[in-house]
């Protein structure tokens, strides 16, 4: 590999001067980037794995529909493009889940934008990657032209809904988001539709979730071009909006919210930058009150368009023994370790002709995490700690604190290859460990296969 320039990493005395000038909100969060990391990393046990899948259709093409899922909601990876096209008509808004039947469903618009849509879609899935179109369902509204963005939301009594925004022929482009509440555990009969309460018109794109007894709901103002929030006791409403304008700090010309709930509790919500061509992620942990500065998903920006999230826990996620000793060897540089070098972590080259001293140096005794069990620290032989210092990994005893703690801490991922480990930092959700010019940092993921190799590692048995 031929080194290559690397932004040099802020200090912490730059972030502290940077800090004024962020939004509230995100230093609340802590998505600043570096020092008060707010947000933790949470991730399932040792052999499970959180899944979310995404099932967007393309900025290129509103006839098919592509198939991704990442670990941390985050770093979507393809599984499949062309996943699915419909056998007439067109897909654009597709909003999956996953039903009690052990099957995923899409439903979705069936037309352009140009043209007047009286049908929504419906279609499912054994595996995510192979889809049977079911039908298409006429929403009985009299005078509909059009019915779109159709959005899942399952209720606590397990009741399965539809919310979907419509306009009458009086006035095409003024929208009223309506619930349709499904008759069979088939997904095959709909209730007579409901408007929201409360919502009022001009409003598509409402996403619902339930918290406690309170439904909050986020509706696009057609008007304003600005994602609101409103919440309300009942699922019909009446709902009472709350927040208007740039509330969030999102901006204007932003659609089709989705939320998902994180391992660490938080909230995510995605949103599909139509003005600027980006797709967007941001976090709340106080309930929806504020929000981290919106931040653009990597590789997926300027192809996905509105779709929302099935989130599941499964089985086959990375293991990583305790209390064990381990070299980690690099994925796409598999004659290079880590290995503690002036108190720096890196990754030479080791092998069986290395000295006892390098051999030493790249063994680490893997641990429960200092900041949280469920995750990882690492030891080195003299006692020191793994942990980040600004970006960079290095090794410095425990001093007892919770900073350090949190630094020295990381959440297992899987990695690219068969029993090979990603490590994304406990403090800062989204960065990882990855060797730069065989230098191991903690940055943030870009989205690129090359990305993931330089973050993968495999355990191995202990050179020394």
């Amino acid at each position: 590999m031929t080194p290559h320039p690397h932004p040099a990493a802020a200090s912490r005395r730059t972030l502290l001067r940077a800090l004024a000038a962020l939004p509230a909100s995100a230093v609340l969060l802590g998505e600043s980037p570096g020092l008060l990391g707010g947000a933790l990393a949470a991730a399932p046990p040792n052999g499970s794995a959180t899944r979310y899948t995404i099932v967007p259709f393309l900025n290129s093409d509103d006839g098919t529909v592509d198939v991704y899922q990442s670990d941390d909601a985050t770093d979507f990876r393809l599984l499949r493009s062309a996943a699915y096209t419909p056998p007439a008509n067109r897909i654009r808004d597709a909003s999956v889940i996953r039903h009690s039947d052990g099957f995923y469903y899409l439903t979705y618009t069936t037309h352009t934008w140009q043209d007047p849509s009286t049908t929504i879609g419906f279609a499912r899935s054994q595996d995510r990657v192979n889809w049977t179109f079911l039908y298409d369902y006429t929403v009985p509204i009299a005078g509909l032209s059009r019915a779109w963005a159709p959005e899942w939301f399952v209720d606590g009594d397990g009741s399965v809904n539809v919310i979907v925004s419509c306009s009458t022929t009086n006035d095409e482009w003024i929208f009223t988001p309506y619930l349709l509440r499904a008759a069979n555990s088939a997904l095959t009969a709909w209730s007579a539709p409901v408007a929201l309460s409360g919502i009022g018109a001009n409003h598509i794109d409402t996403f619902i979730v339930r918290i406690g007894s309170t439904y909050h709901a986020f509706p696009k103002n057609e008007t304003t071009k600005y994602i609101e929030y409103a919440t309300a006791s009942n699922l019909t409403g009446p709902y009472t909006i709350r927040r208007t304008g740039d509330w969030a700090g999102w901006g204007s010309y932003r659609e089709g919210p989705a939320l998902v709930q994180l391992d660490n509790g938080g909230w995510r919500m995605f949103f599909d930058g139509y003005g600027d061509g980006n797709y967007y992620y941001s976090d709340s942990y106080d309930t929806f009150a504020t929000w981290s500065a919106p931040a653009a998903l990597p590789a997926i920006s300027g192809t996905a368009r509105h779709f929302t999230v099935v989130k599941e826990t499964v089985t086959g996620g990375p293991v990583l023994a305790r209390n064990a000793t381990r070299s980690f060897r690099s994925v796409n540089y598999p004659s290079r370790y880590w290995q503690q070098q002036s108190s720096l972590l890196n990754l030479p080259v080791v092998s069986a002709f290395s000295t006892t001293a390098e051999k030493r140096s790249a063994t680490f005794t893997v641990v429960a995490g200092l900041a949280d069990g469920t995750g990882c620290s690492f030891r080195d032989a003299t006692g020191a700690y793994l942990r980040h210092w600004d970006f960079r990994a290095r090794f410095d005893p425990n001093d007892g604190t919770s900073t350090f703690a949190r630094d020295a801490t990381f959440v297992l991922r899987a990695g690219t290859a068969s029993g090979s480990v990603r490590l994304e930092s406990y403090n800062y959700p989204g960065r990882y460990l990855r060797h730069y010019a065989y230098e191991l940092r903690v940055d943030r993921s870009d989205g690129t296969d090359r990305f993931r190799q330089d973050s993968s590692f495999v355990p191995v048995t202990a050179w020394a």
